[in-house]
C-alpha cells in the first residue's frame, strides 16, 4: 500500500516542503533511508543525515532550521511534534498490517463459545467451551483459550498465547507470542513427615483489564484463591514473571526479566526496572521507581520513592554508598599502612 506525502501531511496536519505527490510503501530510519520510504527527525544527533538520506519523505519539527538543502529526491513534512507524528503513523501501519478478518482452518471453536464481529482466528487455534470472544479480536495461529475465559474488544494474541481456564483479558489488549495467562501458581507444602513438597491447587483465576500490552514469553500465574490483577494501562516487557495473587496497578510499567513473587500489591504508575525481584506478601506504594536489578525483599510505603540495590533502599543513600563502596580498596590500603607504621613505633 502506497502514500503521497500530501496524504500523510492531511493525517497529521503538516506541511509539505518538496513533491505533494511523490509516494511511500515502507519506513526506514533517516540514516539508513532508501528510496520510496518514508523517515522522520526528531533528534538533533541525528541532523547531519537530513543532508544525505535516501528516503523519500522524511517528518521534521516545524522549527527545524536548515543549514543547506536536502536532496531533490527528498521531501519534508513539517509538523509540530515530528516524533508524536512518526508514532502515530506507526500506529495507523500497525492497524493496516492486522486487518486480518476471517477463521482459518484447521482450528476448533467449541459450540458453546460465543464469537464476535470481524474476528481473526488463525490455523491452529483451540477456542474452549463457553468462552467469550469480544469484536474485532485477533488470535493468531496456535493460540489457546481455555473453558470458561473471555476476550475483550480489539485484543490481539499473537502466535503461541496460552490463555488457561477461568481467565480474563479485557480489551484493547496486546499479549504477545508465546506468553502464558493462568498457568499454575508455585504453590507446594511440606508433607507431615518434611521429606516432599505436596502440591497446593490452584483454583483461582488471572484478570486483566483494558489497555494492557504484555510482552513475549511472560508467564502471569493464576491464583491460589482469588483472582491475579493486573489493572488497566499495565506494560509488561518480555520475560516477566507475575506470581500467584499478585496485583499490578493502573499504568505501572514492568521491564523485562523481572520477578514478582507471590501475593505481591505493587502500586500504580510504578516504574520497574530490568532483572528487579520483589520478594513475596509485601506492599509496593504508588509512583515508586525501582532501579534495574534491585532485590526488594521490604515494603516500599512511601509513595514516590526511588529505590536501588540489593537489598533495595533509597538511591540518594545508594549512591553515597557506592562511592564508598568503590573507595573501599583505597581504605583498605591506607588503613594497611597506618597497621605497619603503628607496628613500626
Amino acid at each position: 500500500m502506497e502514500f503521497s506525502a500530501q496524504q500523510i501531511a492531511q493525517l497529521l496536519n503538516g506541511t509539505v516542503e518538496g513533491d505533494a505527490n511523490v509516494t511511500v510503501n515502507n519506513l526506514s530510519k533517516i540514516e539508513e533511508g532508501k528510496e520510496k520510504t518514508l523517515s522522520f527527525l526528531a533528534n538533533p544527533i541525528y541532523t547531519n543525515f537530513i543532508y544525505t538520506t535516501d528516503a523519500s519523505i522524511v517528518i521534521v519539527n516545524k522549527t527545524l532550521h536548515l543549514e543547506k538543502p536536502v536532496k531533490p529526491t527528498c521531501t519534508l513534512i513539517r509538523v509540530d511534534n515530528a516524533y508524536e507524528s512518526f508514532a502515530k503513523l506507526l500506529e495507523i501501519y500497525t492497524q493496516v498490517k492486522g486487518q486480518k478478518v476471517g477463521i482459518e482452518q484447521p482450528s476448533f471453536i467449541s459450540e458453546s463459545a460465543k464469537m464476535g464481529n470481524d474476528c481473526y482466528v488463525g490455523s491452529f487455534v483451540y477456542i474452549g467451551q463457553n468462552t467469550k470472544i469480544g469484536n474485532n479480536v485477533k488470535l493468531y495461529p496456535h493460540v489457546y483459550i481455555g473453558d470458561n475465559c473471555e476476550v475483550g474488544n480489539n485484543t490481539i494474541l499473537f502466535s503461541g498465547v496460552k490463555v488457561y481456564y477461568d481467565c480474563k483479558i479485557g480489551n484493547n489488549c496486546t499479549v504477545h507470542a508465546s506468553s502464558v495467562i493462568g498457568s499454575d501458581g508455585f504453590g507446594f507444602a511440606p508433607n507431615k513427615d518434611g521429606n516432599a513438597f505436596v502440591k497446593v491447587p490452584q483454583i483461582g483465576n488471572v484478570i486483566i483489564e483494558d489497555n494492557v500490552e504484555i510482552g513475549s514469553n511472560v508467564s502471569v500465574d493464576r491464583a491460589t484463591l482469588g483472582s491475579t490483577i493486573l489493572r488497566k494501562g499495565v506494560k509488561l516487557d518480555n520475560l516477566v514473571q507475575i506470581a500467584h495473587n499478585v496485583e499490578v496497578g493502573e499504568n505501572t510499567v514492568i521491564a523485562g526479566l523481572t520477578g514478582v513473587a507471590g501475593s505481591t500489591k505493587v502500586g500504580k504508575n510504578c516504574m520497574i526496572g530490568a532483572q528487579v525481584g520483589i520478594a513475596g506478601h509485601l506492599k509496593i506504594a504508588n509512583g515508586v521507581k525501582i532501579a534495574g536489578q534491585s532485590g526488594v525483599g521490604a515494603s516500599i510505603e512511601r509513595e514516590g520513592e526511588i529505590v536501588q540495590g540489593s537489598p533495595s533502599f533509597n538511591i540518594g543513600e545508594f549512591k553515597r554508598s557506592y562511592v564508598l563502596f568503590r573507595s573501599l580498596p583505597k581504605i583498605n590500603e591506607k588503613l594497611n599502612d597506618l597497621i605497619k607504621k603503628s607496628n613500626q613505633k
